[in-house]
């Protein structure tokens, strides 16, 4: 029997001017944002194409088209509505069967490197997180073999803030837990100038 497929689900938003990357648009314009966040996501998505997984997206709105940035071969599907919370717990529930690593579209940093040893991770781990400097985190998976998925996945997070790790981690307690290296996502001008400054 061919072992169980592991699973890449990226969570993206059509870059349409003004829906994405607010904050950063704050700083340097929305047109500039919609610029940087479209190019963000074609380059991500052509990084992380790799025969060790396949790639889901999750896309919103429902009806986002994306067909352009699409590599061959990638799934979609809807976020569906609700919270950012009740939209992760839904992909984790409906992603067909196998080990399952999620992240967000806006991080540069993220190398087909950083998904392999998520989903090593999770060959000796339940649950797996990335943390981001701001006390969040970039990727979270989960093995969804050996155990149903915790059944408070997700509630209660505040999300947006340096709580939003921590609080993810109680929804999964007491699932054994492994970490991966910690990566920045952008929001705003100083995460990008802190991206360009780094070595």
């Amino acid at each position: 029997m061919p072992p169980i497929a592991n699973r890449l689900v990226i969570f993206v938003k059509e870059p349409r001017l003004g829906t994405v990357k607010t904050r950063l648009g704050r700083d340097i314009g929305a047109v500039a944002a919609t610029w940087w966040f479209r190019h963000q996501v074609s380059r991500l998505l052509r990084r992380l194409v790799d025969p060790r997984w396949t790639i889901h997206l999750c896309v919103a709105p429902d009806t986002a088209r994306l067909t352009r940035a699409l590599p061959f071969g990638t799934y979609r599907h809807p976020q569906g509505l609700g919270s950012l919370g009740d939209r992760m717990r839904r992909a984790f529930k409906t992603i067909p069967p196998g080990p399952m690593v999620l992240i967000g579209s806006d991080v540069p940093g993220i190398t087909a490197a950083h998904i392999a040893n998520a989903f090593r991770t999770l060959g000796h781990k339940d649950c797996v997180f990335g943390p981001a400097p701001d006390g969040g985190y970039w990727l979270v998976g989960m093995r969804r073999q050996s155990r149903p998925l915790p059944p408070r996945l997700f509630d209660n997070v505040r999300w947006s803030t340096n709580h939003a790790l921590a609080d993810t981690v109680a929804t999964v307690t007491p699932a054994t837990i492994g970490y991966v290296a910690e990566l920045q996502d952008i929001d705003t001008l100083a995460d990008l100038k802190s991206l360009k400054e780094s070595p």
